[in-house]
């Protein structure tokens, strides 16, 4: 802990930047400015004293509970009620989760402090944001309910799953591959039905690709021929043990990502009337909203059809692209008058900075753009 530090002025290093002998305005007497770390927090306490005088003090806390929840009956003590942190990683997170609701938390983007003129070198971080946040020089991110991070968290993680489950689907391909079976050419899904039964008894033991080809169901049965030729090749032990743990790997996937399904449709059950009132769309029988074209995804997601030839971030001369998430009867051409129309690269997980007209993941309205303002 550092002693108590006294300011003769409330005027700071940012004034002399904007060329201004006056002191700036300050908006909030009593406020703090948060450094976390991985292993510590440096906080930055501003207060006023009887006469009005401004005083720092800064101390360092661990991040354990104990030591966060001590910093909080400090920071209570003090009379404190708004407090800045530092976006850094998730380490954050730990302080907001104990925070919220006994103090306006403001979550400050880094970048958005570095841009800030003034900072002298020898000021530590917790004192500077302390002092922006004095004089409402910060502009917190949003933050959203617990209800909707704990949504966001399990639709994360259940893209991931899928991510690697189609990472372990290409792996088995590969393995067949280099076994001399060829049932990816012959058949459209090798993890189908017929695809599933085929592998199985591969693994019990059964090379004859009359026996195994005599497993195809449905469609896959009028390419019998194609398919016996596809599954005669040179399966050894050594691919067997493989694609034991493969499969094995794969249904462990599957059953987590129906696990986080349905989780997700549980905390979306509150919700449910409220998203089946608001979409556009026919519901299917999942309650999920059925979207018959590309044209209605990428309303549905938000996105006007094709591209935007309004200026953006997303594009070098404003064209935004569809995702390809939101693409439905393959990928979609960017047409734009100005934009390059040879690159059809889909953005990953695009999130434009402006608000563009048109119905939100709920068929809600949003903002239209103008000039980047909502």
């Amino acid at each position: 802990m550092e002693l108590m530090r006294r300011s003769t002025c409330v005027a700071t290093e940012i004034t002399r930047a904007h060329g201004r002998g006056a002191c700036m305005q300050v908006l909030h007497q009593i406020c703090a400015g948060m450094d976390v770390h991985k292993k510590d927090v440096k906080v930055c306490l501003v207060t006023r004293d009887s006469q009005g005088q401004r005083q720092e003090e800064v101390r360092s806390f661990r991040t354990m509970t104990r030591d966060v929840l001590a910093m909080r009956a400090w920071l209570q003590g003090q009379g404190c009620t708004i407090i800045a942190i530092e976006s850094t990683g998730v380490y954050w997170k730990p302080i907001f989760n104990l925070f919220e609701g006994d103090f306006t938390v403001l979550l400050v983007n880094p970048s958005h402090i570095k841009q800030v003129p003034g900072r002298k070198t020898d000021v530590k971080d917790c004192r500077w944001i302390a002092e922006l946040l004095e004089h409402g020089l910060l502009r917190g991110s949003f933050i959203p309910p617990v209800e909707m991070r704990d949504l966001r968290d399990l639709t994360r993680y259940r893209r991931q799953l899928v991510n690697t489950h189609s990472a372990e689907v290409n792996r088995l391909q590969k393995v067949l591959e280099d076994a001399n079976i060829k049932l990816a050419s012959v058949a459209t899904d090798v993890m189908g039905v017929s695809g599933r039964a085929i592998l199985r008894a591969l693994l019990a033991g059964v090379v004859s690709p009359e026996a195994l080809a005599d497993l195809a169901k449905g469609r896959l049965r009028k390419k019998k021929q194609d398919l016996q030729a596809a599954l005669l090749g040179r399966f050894r032990p050594h691919h067997t043990q493989l694609l034991t743990h493969i499969l094995a790997h794969i249904e462990f996937l599957e059953e987590s990502i129906a696990e986080c399904e349905a989780q997700i449709e549980a905390l979306c059950r509150p919700f449910a009337e409220v998203l089946h009132s608001s979409t556009r769309f026919p519901a299917s029988v999942s309650g999920q909203p059925r979207i018959s074209s590309q044209k209605l995804a990428s309303r549905w997601r938000g996105f006007p059809p094709r591209s935007i030839s309004a200026p953006g971030p997303c594009s070098a001369r404003g064209t935004m692209r569809v995702p390809a998430s939101a693409r439905v009867g393959g990928p979609a051409k960017a047409t734009s008058g100005s934009g390059p129309s040879s690159s059809n690269v889909p953005m990953r997980r695009a999130t434009p900075k402006r608000h563009i007209s048109g119905p939100n993941f709920a068929g809600l309205p949003v903002g239209k753009a103008s000039n980047g303002q909502p």
